[in-house]
């Protein structure tokens, strides 16, 4: 016997983890102005769905979205390159809204450069 396909869909739906469905797009940020900063992160937090950061950027604390730990890392991107009080630079967006908030397409830390997206 066969499921129905609106049964089966809710099935998966209710499977779904509530990280994945909580989390948030990238359309909240605005690609057409670029952020670049160089300053060292306040702290770091090198975890999943992606590791996070902040920063102070024109006199305030901004929070930096960066990419997976796992494609951070595999591109050559450590966590002691990132580890608070170590000057980096960070190029980015911003959010549309004017919520103090940066998504990382690009960090620079002792020397090297590495793409996140």
């Amino acid at each position: 016997m066969t499921m129905p396909r609106p049964l089966l869909a809710a099935v998966i739906a209710l499977a779904m983890p509530a990280a994945a469905l909580a989390h948030h797009g990238w359309s909240s940020y605005d690609a057409e102005k670029v952020i670049k900063v160089t300053a060292p992160l306040q702290s770091l937090n090198w975890g999943n769905p992606h590791g996070t950061a902040k920063v102070t950027y024109q006199k305030r604390t901004w929070d930096v979205i960066l990419a997976p730990v796992a494609r951070m890392e595999a591109r050559g991107l450590s966590k002691a390159m990132l580890a608070p009080d170590k000057k980096v630079t960070l190029e980015g967006y911003p959010r549309r809204d004017g919520t103090p908030e940066m998504r990382i397409e690009r960090v620079t830390a002792g020397g090297k450069t590495v793409e996140l997206r």
